[in-house]
């Protein structure tokens, strides 16, 4: 047979040749719209194929081990290979759509020239028909229109769209093969349901992969595509009859084909549906683990890496088909996902946070909260849910974040060990304190505050010789304010500031006297990164997320860790040591997680909320509470959160016990390392004059007959225990 070829080298059978360029001009003809001549022209000439953008594909969040938890999406779409179409399916899309898909070069001619006479009859587009090709072509003028006029113009039923249609399906023709055409299709149509591409839909209607699709199954799919909204079984009983119908008319083309037997199409048109819809989650709100969701998605819409603009960055994340490798360990954050909500309700107005970060990596590991993560019903502002992430600082989606209180004595801490104090060495501090003198901020401006009195939690008059180490236990407001004043307050706030310390609200630090009691406001992840950096041993890294990103076509962008050396090592050894007799001999005596630990409580001025700060060599951690309305407006006296109430809120007495159970199962299956034991030439030897014989004093005090107690330990509230601060009777008395 002869063969006639198109300047664009398209080889078209010769007897059908006129028949195809008739089909190709007659309508235009018809409508008056173009010379002849001028359209036998444009025949002849045909464009570049269309521009392919690509595809939106899904977004998916996976923790450290490959398990997804989270995905977003503008289009539900995974694009898979035409391998990895079941062959039923490639068949009955084919048999209902295009049967002579494989045969012709990219138009029907026969269903095209009977289309376009019914539709030149009537004046305007009646019937269809368009060859997989040339919806093919169709559906990718849609997705790469950037306006609703573009994507109207590419969907308007007109004539002069179906040549222009019809011309770019013979340049898709020469550009692939007829497999590569059906793969681009398959990945690209909609299926209703949500569901674009083959893959998506398989899994949205039957919950298997497209590979694994079964006759009756692919004939649902086939016959869903070319009305998706009127047979979408997620809409009703009435749909899912459309769609039955729909798939017995594609298994009875299928047998008029001879694609499978009567037989054949009578067993599968006997059975159900056997739908098994199963729900896309998108976004946030509907993730196993959202907080770490919205700090992750914030992550993304604020690094230029991921585009120019964050409208480039938000079309990425919707569009990209990326596969992000995240931090999550699922075991900490289902472990502090539980000790928070054991303790405290949604439904309270006090909230619980807690971040959880690997030392010497960065690693965020767990960020949970005791509210769920969404809109509360009827807009209001309190209830069971929250749209802030409150383990977080506002640049991640957080609020405002707490006072952090008494967690920031370990700044001052460190820099006393940096300047050369050592243990034992101390104060024998009044009973009150006025920062009248001696406090600087790094600018070189005096922040004193004559006006100012500062009293230990047990009020006026409890003074006396307090070492490194007891004031630390202790937690001693006056013997940190003179210690700050010693040492520096710019250099605690530079110590601070090393170990990533930045403000919730992303405003300026408040460089004052009362710096060290801890004035500013904080997020946990802050917090529990920078008191990581000692479990390290001194290397702060900042917090990350995100470990490697996957683009859609498998090249992988693998994100290292930030870290940088910012304390001594010897320095964190000894900060580790004081810290460890937190759990010992100080605030949280009695609370253990039965391995080497190190923290510090806080407790704010008249308890406007309570933190915990602690860390292991493996994982550190801190926790906060305080009121979603205001911490100053509603502080935490006499409060009641979960089923238990509180005459106040202490550092010890709920963040304390969230830290620990939290901790002990997230590292129920590390191995328990210890501290590096600090050097005792270098940091041993101190002395503070009177302490030994006050200490002796308060032994003797703490006698009761014939019930001799080793010392007797200050709580926040002034009352004196031994043992477990929680504890009542023997085991909490008051002093004498």
């Amino acid at each position: 047979m002869a063969r006639v070829t198109t300047a664009g080298g398209l080889a078209v059978c010769g007897a059908l040749g006129g028949v195809l360029a008739a089909a190709l001009v007659a309508p235009l003809v018809a409508g008056g719209g173009v010379a002849s001549n001028t359209a036998a022209g444009m025949v002849t000439k045909l464009p570049p194929p269309p521009r392919e953008d690509p595809l939106p594909e899904v977004t998916r969040l996976v923790d450290k081990d490959g398990r997804q938890f989270a995905q977003f999406y503008s289009q539900n779409r995974q694009s898979v290979g035409i391998g990895e179409v079941s062959k039923p399916m490639r068949e009955a899309i084919v048999a209902i759509e295009d049967a002579r898909f494989y045969e012709h070069a990219g138009l029907d001619v026969r269903g095209t020239v009977r289309a376009l006479i019914a539709n030149t009859q009537a004046g305007g587009i009646r019937q269809g028909g368009s060859s997989l090709t040339q919806q093919l072509v169709k559906n990718i003028l849609v997705n790469r229109a950037e306006s609703d006029k573009e994507r109207d113009s590419a969907q308007v039923r007109s004539m002069r769209r179906k040549f222009s249609e019809m011309r770019y399906a013979l340049a898709l023709e020469e550009k692939y093969s007829k497999d590569q055409i059906l793969e681009r299709y398959l990945n690209i149509a909609y299926f209703g349901g949500g569901a674009f591409g083959i893959q998506a839909a398989a899994m949205r209607f039957f919950g298997v992969s497209a590979k694994d699709l079964s006759l009756g199954q692919a004939a649902a799919l086939a016959g869903a595509v070319r009305t998706p909204y009127s047979t979408d079984p997620a809409r009703g009983e009435e749909q899912r009859e459309k769609l039955q119908q729909r798939r017995d008319l594609v298994l009875d083309r299928m047998a008029e084909l001879g694609k499978i037997t009567p037989a054949e199409a009578a067993a599968a048109k006997a059975q159900g549906l056997g739908l098994n819809m199963r729900s896309e989650p998108g976004g946030c709100a509907e993730s196993a683990y959202p907080y770490f969701c919205v700090y992750v998605q914030h992550e993304i819409l604020a690094n230029p890496a991921f585009g120019h603009s964050r409208a480039d960055r938000e079309r990425r994340l919707q569009r990209g088909g990326l596969t992000l490798t995240t931090t999550l360990d699922a075991t900490a954050q289902e472990a502090a996902d539980k000790a928070i909500q054991q303790r405290v309700a949604a439904e309270d107005t006090e909230v619980a946070a807690e971040a959880m970060v690997e030392p010497g990596t960065g690693r965020i590991r767990a960020l949970a909260a005791s509210k769920r993560y969404g809109s509360n019903p009827g807009g209001k502002v309190t209830g069971p849910n929250t749209t802030f992430n409150l383990p977080a600082d506002t640049a991640h989606g957080g609020g405002m974040g707490f006072q952090a209180g008494s967690t920031f004595k370990i700044f001052t801490l460190a820099t006393a060990l940096a300047k050369g104090w050592r243990f034992g060495q101390g104060f024998n501090t009044p009973g009150v304190f006025v920062p009248s003198s001696g406090f600087t901020d790094c600018a070189g401006k005096a922040v004193n505050d004559p006006n100012a009195k500062i009293y230990n939690s047990s009020g006026e008059g409890s003074g006396g010789p307090y070492s490194l180490e007891l004031g630390t236990w202790k937690s001693v407001n006056i013997f940190f304010m003179m210690l700050e004043k010693e040492v520096g307050l710019c250099d605690v706030v530079r110590t601070a500031k090393a170990l990533g310390i930045r403000r919730a609200d992303g405003g300026k630090l408040s460089e004052v006297p009362t710096f060290t009691l801890g004035v500013n406001e904080m997020d946990p992840l802050t917090v529990a990164s920078a008191v990581a950096t000692f479990g390290a041993r001194g290397k702060y890294c900042k917090p990350v997320a995100i470990t490697e990103i996957v683009e859609r076509d498998g090249r992988r962008v693998a994100i290292p860790p930030s870290c940088s050396a910012t304390i001594d090592p010897e320095v964190a050894d000894a900060v580790n040591e004081v810290l460890s007799g937190v759990f010992t001999q100080g605030t949280m005596k009695g609370q253990s997680i039965g391995r080497p630990a190190a923290g510090k409580t806080g407790t704010n001025n008249n308890y406007t909320s309570a933190w915990f700060a602690g860390y292991t060599p493996n994982l550190a951690a801190a926790v906060s509470v305080g009121d979603i309305r205001g911490s100053y407006k509603y502080p935490l006296n006499g409060v009641k959160i979960g089923d238990q109430t509180y005459g106040s809120v202490q550092g010890a007495s709920l963040p304390g016990p969230i830290w620990v159970d939290s901790m002990q199962s997230a590292l129920r299956d590390t191995p328990a390392d210890d501290f590096t034991a600090p050097d005792m030439s270098r940091f041993g030897g101190g002395v503070t004059p009177g302490l030994r014989e006050a200490m002796e004093a308060s032994d003797r005090r703490g006698r009761r007959g014939d019930v001799e107690y080793e010392y007797w330990y200050e709580d926040e509230n002034g009352d004196y225990y031994r043992g477990d601060p929680r504890m009542e009777g023997e085991g909490r008395r008051r002093r004498d």
